[in-house]
């Protein structure tokens, strides 16, 4: 074979090897853009899963946005120590876009309006502390709403209860009310708070429960793995309340007294951050 012969064999063989290693880098890039765009609708989708309104809430009109990520001036805080408004050792801060309450005193944040037949929504998370009198007990905090009277630990309320192992439990403080409503929808006894103390009827399905840091429910636990982001939602219209976790119908009840008022989040012995708390009017 002659010289150029070979010389331009050689050339056509080369570029058949360039052309075959561009062709697998452009292959590879196409599959790898479409394994990053499959990732980022499942994560797309998990999140609007996670944020989705559970089945059952009523319509409603427009939120209202009570605590919008940059500040709580829709709120009061609360400290036997302190009074009102006064918060020197910061158990409420406002820290990237949530509520950080740390947990360390006993006391809450409160809406400075009452309310009356709305949804109301918040996420949480739990923190990693837990302080006296509860430390090294199950992680704890609450919802308390329909709240009238004057401030104070605890004011009378009916709770939702946010509760390592038992987050969805109702609890009646302090002279409140309510009659629970089974999970076959059959009413139960109505029961009254005991003045200056509370009494609680279990969430549905509620597996067994120890008071220790860290407890998840056996049988029935409705909370994300600890550190996650978690979705509670409220449906109160004209004293029957209805209490959701994570989408899920974790109790109900009717002839709440008082059927109105103020809505607080509980510091209480753990460590907890709030966000995206908004409440609807119902229609």
């Amino acid at each position: 074979m002659a010289l150029v012969e070979k010389r331009l064999l050689a050339e056509h063989r080369l570029r058949r090897r360039q052309w075959r290693s561009e062709d697998l880098v452009a292959m590879r890039a196409s599959s790898n853009c479409k394994i990053a765009g499959i990732l980022f609708l499942s994560g797309l989708a998990a999140a609007m899963l996670a944020g989705a309104q559970a089945k059952g809430i009523p319509a409603h009109g427009p939120a209202i946005v009570l605590f919008d990520g940059k500040d709580m001036g829709q709120f009061n805080t609360f400290l036997p120590s302190n009074g009102e408004n006064s918060d020197p050792n910061h158990v409420f801060t406002v820290e990237n876009g949530t509520i950080h309450v740390s947990g360390t005193e006993m006391g809450y944040f409160i809406t400075k309006q009452e309310y009356k037949n709305y949804y109301l929504r918040a996420e949480f998370k739990w923190g990693e502390g837990t302080f006296a009198p509860r430390a090294g007990h199950a992680r704890d905090s609450g919802i308390l709403y329909n709240i009238q009277g004057p401030n104070k630990v605890w004011p009378r309320s009916v709770e939702f209860q946010i509760n390592e192992g038992c987050t969805g439990d109702f609890w009646m403080t302090d002279g409140a009310a309510l009659t629970g409503v089974g999970v076959d929808g059959k009413p139960g006894p109505h029961i009254t708070g005991p003045a200056g103390s509370a009494v609680k009827i279990d969430r549905f399905n509620k597996g067994p429960f120890k008071d220790e840091v860290g407890y998840r429910d056996p049988s029935n636990e409705l909370e994300k793995p600890h550190g996650e982001w978690n979705l509670v939602e409220l449906v109160n219209r004209d004293g029957h309340v209805w209490q959701y976790v994570n989408g899920k119908l974790a109790n109900e009840g009717t002839d709440a007294f008082p059927a109105s008022g103020k809505i607080l989040f509980q510091s209480e012995g753990a460590e907890v951050y709030f966000r995206d708390i908004k409440l609807f009017p119902l229609k």
